[in-house]
């Protein structure tokens, strides 16, 4: 006897949902790290990721290709919710400590690399919100400056001239603190 499995027209997904999953599997990592930099709280950017992600998939027929890609309005959500937790505790959280450079095997390069490390961490606290959220967008997130332009709703020059500046303070205040 032969049987044909078959699920009900219920439990089929739609394309929809399954666009999202390909863009919850190939954004998730990128975007906790953009919340995390933000928050710079772990257990908060975890949270707040997945907030955005519920968000997103709730909104996912409301998406508009005209005003970017998914990923840039995935991002902007991140980032509205990313904002209001930053509003609800009405403080910035202390950067979490990092886990020691699995790379650096001689005890001399462990130091170098700690020694970095610290001065980055000073370095990025000289930069207001609005700064330290670009360079969370660029270098957690990994977007393309047309996507951060979406994200902060500016043009994409304007997005790249700001995000060349910020990077400037930066390496000066690296070079101060060194």
């Amino acid at each position: 006897m032969e049987q044909t499995l078959a699920a009900p027209a219920s439990q089929i997904p739609d394309e929809s949902v399954e666009a999202f999953e390909d863009l919850y599997r190939s954004s998730r990592d990128d975007l906790y790290s953009y919340v995390r930099g933000l928050l710079r709280d772990r257990s908060a950017a975890e949270d707040v990721t997945a907030l955005a992600f519920e968000r997103a998939f709730r909104r996912r027929r409301r998406f508009d290709p005209e005003r970017g890609t998914h990923r840039a309005w995935l991002f902007g959500i991140a980032r509205n919710a990313a904002l209001d937790e930053l509003r609800r505790r009405k403080r910035q959280a202390e950067p979490a400590d990092d886990a020691a450079d699995p790379d650096a095997t001689d005890p001399a390069d462990a130091a170098e690399v700690a020694l970095r490390r610290a001065a980055l961490r000073r370095a990025m606290a000289t930069l207001t919100a609005r700064e330290r959220e670009l360079v969370a967008l660029k270098f957690f997130a990994g977007l393309a400056n047309a996507e951060i332009a979406t994200v902060i709703g500016t043009s994409e020059s304007n997005a790249g001239t700001r995000l060349h500046r910020v990077i400037q303070k930066l390496r000066r205040a690296c070079d101060e603190t060194a």
